[in-house]
């Protein structure tokens, strides 16, 4: 399966211990947040404490439990986006594509502006390689929510995967207009869903580096310049004439990936970039 991370949670939910998921309402009014301050349970409705429990289960990867804590909720709160959509989530990482999908559709039907479940139907296609109807409702979502890297970074990946370069480098630079470190998220535990693999790692990241070039990072574009490098991207040396390239490519860092030919490459097949 793609390798996927997951965004909003609240932090408050993510250091809670291993047992605390556990332990009945009654004996658990406070839950500590992981910046020092705590949750009230007793100023929450018992709704709102299987919610968190069930968000708690997500952010502890115990997927199963978590939908399962979702569905019970659902019994008398049937027409809940956000828990359709959280059912969905849980489904996907356990993945099974369908019932993600039915959940995501289930929430999308409940609530048609709902941005977090559109995007999440996209991740399901673009898991599919159905890379244009992912685009679509990559697209859909951001009518609804406009300002969200994850959404442009998705698009930006859908556009990749279907061959449509020019798009996929615009659309990433607009995800980086909005978070500079959209690329290295690793692990969040939320509802909203990044993708995070590619069909050609090695043409991505290069790809990648030119977006960070363009924005002048000497840093992050020599780091994914040397993974596109490594990743067996054989064109790597055009970033030396590679106008994305201009603002860094005299940076020490990236000369340095230029000048080290890949591991894999044999006696005959190193290159000199000079």
């Amino acid at each position: 399966m793609s390798r996927l991370t997951l965004f909003a949670i609240p932090l408050a939910l993510l250091s809670v211990g291993p047992s605390r998921a556990q332990v009945p309402v009654s004996y658990a009014k406070t839950t500590q947040a992981s910046e020092g301050s705590a949750v009230n349970t007793s100023e929450m409705t018992p709704r709102q404490i299987a919610e968190m429990q069930g968000d708690i289960l997500m952010a502890r990867k115990e997927y199963a439990a978590a939908v399962t804590a979702y569905i019970k909720i659902l019994e008398t709160d049937p027409k809940s986006a956000q828990l359709l959509n959280k059912v969905g989530v849980g489904f996907q990482q356990l993945g099974d594509l369908n019932k993600a999908e039915r959940f995501y559709k289930k929430a999308i039907h409940a609530d048609k502006n709902f941005a977090s479940a559109i995007n999440n139907y996209g991740t399901v296609e673009y898991e599919r390689k159905h890379f244009g109807k992912a685009i679509t409702l990559y697209k859909k979502a951001l009518e609804y929510h406009t300002e969200t890297a994850t959404l442009y970074s998705n698009l930006g990946y859908a556009y990749f995967g279907n061959k449509e370069y020019p798009q996929a480098m615009s659309t990433f630079a607009q995800a980086l207009a909005l978070d500079p470190e959209i690329f290295e998220r690793h692990g969040t535990s939320g509802s909203v869903i990044q993708q995070r693999t590619a069909s050609d790692p090695g043409l991505f990241y290069f790809f990648v580096a030119k977006t960070y070039a363009q924005n002048g990072n000497a840093e992050r574009a020599a780091h994914y310049l040397k993974m596109a490098r490594d990743d067996g991207y054989n064109n790597f040396l055009s970033a030396q004439t590679d106008v994305a390239f201009a603002r860094v490519i005299k940076d020490p860092r990236v000369q340095e990936v230029l000048q080290v030919p890949p591991s894999y490459a044999g006696p005959a097949k190193k290159q000199n970039p000079n």
